[in-house]
Formats: C-alpha cells, sequence, structure tokens
C-alpha cells in the first residue's frame, strides 16, 4: 500500500505460527526503498485487515473465502497434543484420537482447526486463546491439540507434544484482495514463490546490467586484406628468385654440367 506518492510501503500481517523474516529479508534485498510493514493479527482478524485495507497481503489459515480473495497455498503444517512432560502419552513417538478417549481436551476460541467431532471429553469452559490452554495444560487440566508451530511458539520447559496422526490439519496461504493485485503484491508473490530478481514473471526492480561491448564481426567478402595479400607476392617473389645453383627455397640442387 502506498502512504503518499513519494512513500511506499508494503503492509503485511501474519497470523501466529507463520514466521514471514525469510521472506521479509528478500524482500529488502530486492526493494530496499520499499520499508515492508508486519503486522501480527488473530487468524479470525486476518480476513477484515485485507478487505479494509489495513494490510496489502496476509500469511493466513486456511480456509478463506475464495471470491473475495486469491490465495497461493504454500504447507500443511502437522498437528500435535500437547501435554505435560511426565503425561503417559509421551511414552509414543506418535499418538492417534482414539488416544485421547479419556482426556480433557481444551478447546480454545481461537481454535484454527476444522473439526467434525472433538476428540476426548470437554473441558468445564473454553479458553479466550490458544495462551490461556496451554497455562491450563501446564496445571494439569487438560491436554491441547493444535498445529505444530503454535506448538513451539508457546514451548515451556514443563511441556511437550507428539504427532496427532489421524487429526484435521491446518494448512498455511499467502491471501490478497483480488481487487487489490497491486504491482508491490506482484513482487511479494514472485518472492515467495521462489522467483530470482530476473524472472521475466515478476517485475525487475534491479538496475540493468551496462550492455556488453559488442566483438567485431568477422568480414566477409569483399577485398583481400592487404597483409594477406602481400605475405603472398612476396612468397611468389622468393620462388623467383631462386637463381645460380638452387631453386627457390626447399628445392633440391641442380647437377653441374
Amino acid at each position: 500500500m502506498t502512504d503518499s506518492a513519494d512513500s511506499p510501503s508494503f503492509r503485511l500481517a501474519y497470523v501466529p505460527g507463520v514466521t514471514p523474516a525469510k521472506w521479509a529479508r528478500t524482500w529488502q534485498e530486492r526493494l530496499p526503498d520499499v520499508p515492508l510493514v508486519l503486522l501480527q493479527t488473530a487468524p479470525a482478524e486476518a480476513p477484515a485487515m485485507l478487505r479494509e485495507g489495513t494490510a496489502d497481503a496476509a500469511f493466513v489459515r486456511l480456509p478463506v473465502d475464495r471470491t473475495v480473495f486469491s490465495a497461493i497455498p504454500l504447507y500443511t503444517e502437522t498437528t500435535v497434543v500437547v501435554v505435560p512432560k511426565d503425561h503417559v502419552i509421551t511414552a509414543a513417538d506418535e499418538v492417534t484420537l482414539d488416544d485421547l478417549a479419556d482426556e480433557v481436551v481444551v478447546h480454545p476460541l481461537d481454535d484454527v482447526l476444522d473439526w467434525e467431532r472433538l476428540p476426548g471429553e470437554p473441558a468445564f469452559e473454553r479458553p479466550a486463546t490458544t495462551a490461556d490452554a496451554i497455562e491450563l495444560v501446564a496445571a494439569n487440566i487438560g491436554v491441547l491439540v493444535v498445529p505444530q508451530s503454535l506448538a513451539r511458539l508457546h514451548h515451556r520447559r514443563d511441556l511437550t507434544y507428539r504427532t496427532l496422526v489421524d487429526a484435521p490439519q491446518s494448512g498455511v496461504a499467502l491471501a490478497w484482495p483480488q481487487d487489490a493485485t497491486t504491482d508491490l503484491v506482484e513482487d511479494f508473490i514472485g518472492i515467495v514463490r521462489g522467483r530470482t530478481v530476473n524472472s521475466t514473471r515478476g517485475r525487475d526492480r534491479q538496475p540493468s546490467a551496462e550492455p556488453k561491448a559488442e566483438r567485431p564481426k568477422p568480414r566477409t567478402g569483399g577485398a583481400p586484406r592487404k597483409a594477406g595479400s602481400g605475405g603472398a607476392a612476396r612468397g611468389r617473389a622468393g620462388g623467383a628468385k631462386g637463381g645460380g645453383g638452387r631453386r627457390g627455397t626447399g628445392g633440391r640442387p641442380r647437377r653441374r654440367s
């Protein structure tokens, strides 16, 4: 988005669990004159930021409304269950939803997983955020099912997690309004897709290289070069002068009569 004609900037929203650092570094290298403003937001608020123009693009969790937004799916996260370190579940490397049947499963209001049916036993109340749910798990009130990036984001020394093999998964995508695909959005799409700076599919904002000096083309046709013709003439002249007892250079000596 452009704050003014002389001071453009690009505002990128991202949800918890997404780390935009690598893309931000590439942006700074390629477009140092355009500040990249990073805005962390809750998953439920990201679409509103795009609609209202508060952000030009956003890393969001799928699904998104494809009638309003364009989206490029980036990856799908592993789902894990967060438990205290001394929990019986830690005896296995992977667990299933059936393994949670007798567990109290904390279900925060900002849950990003699309459940058909929640596993285990419901907690007494739903905490407002995943951070609040982590505190309940640490207090041995229940377990929590989240994408792996959120388990890492809210890491605590007294908690750990295990892969939940048959749970719903969360996909992450880059999204932007369909009617606001600006040049800067195209630039960022190119970065996320891994295009090189000189890619023909993206806009190249780097200064063009100095044109290489052309080599002189070899002459075709026309009069023979003087140096060549002079050398040949001298060769013929040398052969004609070979008098006395020898022919020209390289010939056999004559017999005396």
